[in-house]
């Protein structure tokens, strides 16, 4: 876990990159959301399921699988069918938000004995599942109001993120210099 900082790191950049983008401009932001979302998705779940064949992530094979496909699936829609996803949006998005929620959460839990500092990626968990849960009570809400809102997400999400990331690029060189 502590070698996979960057990744964390990565994702913070990007996270706060879009946020931005997205409050600056929401008008222009649905067809960057959809091909961002898909983008970042399809790489999630692509990672995911990675990381079930190598056994590199504490989180149940079955709920990471399930997790990596959703991810792909919504990917691989987003890119491919981007005049469809902007109608069904609210929808997909909603769900992909619980799923990703409820597995960051799951994973921040089972990882409370092995790692300080896990409550910013249950917290990041936790973000990502309100905002699906809004979008799946709201769904009537308007694309550039979905727009803003994840644009505050997606800033504290890559705050999160970056919070994390730091803290374990800190704990794997505390961790390489008790080493030596």
């Amino acid at each position: 876990m502590s070698r996979a900082w960057w990744v964390f790191l990565l994702y913070g950049l990007l996270a706060i990159a879009f946020g931005l983008f997205a409050l600056i401009r929401p008008q222009s932001t649905v067809w960057v959301m959809i091909m961002a979302f898909g983008l970042l998705a399809l790489g999630d779940g692509v990672v995911s399921i990675i990381s079930v064949l190598r056994k590199q992530v504490a989180l149940p094979n079955w709920l990471l699988v399930v997790y990596g496909l959703a991810s792909i699936g919504f990917g691989i829609l987003a890119l491919l069918q981007p005049q469809m996803v902007a109608t069904a949006l609210v929808w997909l998005l909603a769900i992909w938000l619980v799923v990703a929620g409820i597995a960051r959460i799951v994973f921040a839990v089972q990882m409370r004995r092995l790692v300080e500092g896990n409550w910013l990626l249950a917290l990041s968990g936790l973000l990502a599942l309100l905002l699906g849960l809004l979008f799946l009570l709201q769904p009537d809400i308007g694309v550039a109001t979905i727009a803003i809102w994840l644009g505050i997400g997606a800033l504290l999400f890559g705050v999160l993120q970056l919070a994390l990331a730091f803290y374990l690029y800190r704990r794997s060189r505390q961790l390489t210099t008790v080493g030596h």
